[in-house]
């Protein structure tokens, strides 16, 4: 599979989570909190993925202009993982505080993905080229598997 369409695939799941996260409410305390660890993984594997497999083979092949827009993405996903989701999952679900702290989370993945789809990815097919993101899509499934697998792996 093509490394985009497995990327934009990922980019639908988060959205549809992130709705339903936002429109639940506060007496659904387990659903969010079950939402939310559903959101954390994917969110973890996802970024895993960009970083270590297309994010680089992006920068290489760019120039400048592709430099700053790597950088800039790096770091909405270092605010995301390192701060915003962290005080997410210390927020009590069965609050106010939590429903705006979800409300944040949205917007700001929202943003990113927005930015991913329009400017990175088309850049990246551009740059790439269709056998080079076909590479990288079989080296993300596999590297899916095997995190999966390892997920499921120690649980047992």
């Amino acid at each position: 599979m093509n490394a985009i369409d497995l990327l934009e695939a990922d980019h639908e799941r988060v959205k549809a989570i992130l709705t339903q996260l936002s429109d639940s409410t506060e007496r659904g305390v387990k659903k969010r909190a079950d939402l939310l660890a559903k959101l954390e993984m994917e969110i973890t594997l996802h970024t895993q993925l960009e970083e270590e497999i297309l994010y680089p083979a992006f920068k290489a092949a760019g120039g400048k202009e592709q430099d700053v827009m790597y950088y800039e993405a790096k770091e909405e996903h270092r605010t995301v993982d390192s701060l915003v989701l962290p005080d997410l999952k210390e927020t009590d679900p069965g609050t106010p505080e939590f429903s705006g702290r979800v409300k944040v989370v949205k917007e700001l993945l929202e943003h990113h993905i927005e930015e991913e789809e329009s400017e990175m990815f088309p850049q990246a097919r551009k740059l790439l080229g269709n056998a080079q993101l076909e590479d990288i899509g079989s080296q993300m499934e596999a590297a899916k598997a095997a995190w999966k697998k390892g997920l499921h792996g120690n649980a047992a």
